[in-house]
C-alpha cells in the first residue's frame, strides 16, 4: 500500500478546504487595508529598481567607452 492513495487524497483535500474556511475570517480581520501594503511594496520595488538601474548604468558606462 503506497502513501498516495484515494483515502489520503480525500483526507488531504478535506483538510485544505476546512483550513481555508477557518483562516479566511481571521486573515481579513488582521489586514488594515489591501491598498496600504500594496502601495508600500510597490514603492520599495520601484526604489530598488531605480537604484539597480542607476548602478548598472554607472558601471556599464565605463566599460563601453
Amino acid at each position: 500500500m503506497g502513501i498516495v492513495n484515494r483515502r489520503n487524497a480525500v483526507v488531504g483535500w478535506a483538510v485544505i478546504k476546512v483550513g481555508k474556511r477557518l483562516v479566511r475570517p481571521k486573515s481579513s480581520d488582521t489586514l488594515s487595508g489591501p491598498k496600504a501594503g500594496g502601495i508600500a511594496a510597490g514603492s520599495l520595488a520601484a526604489l530598488g529598481g531605480l537604484l539597480a538601474w542607476r548602478r548598472a548604468r554607472r558601471d556599464g558606462s565605463d566599460a563601453d567607452t
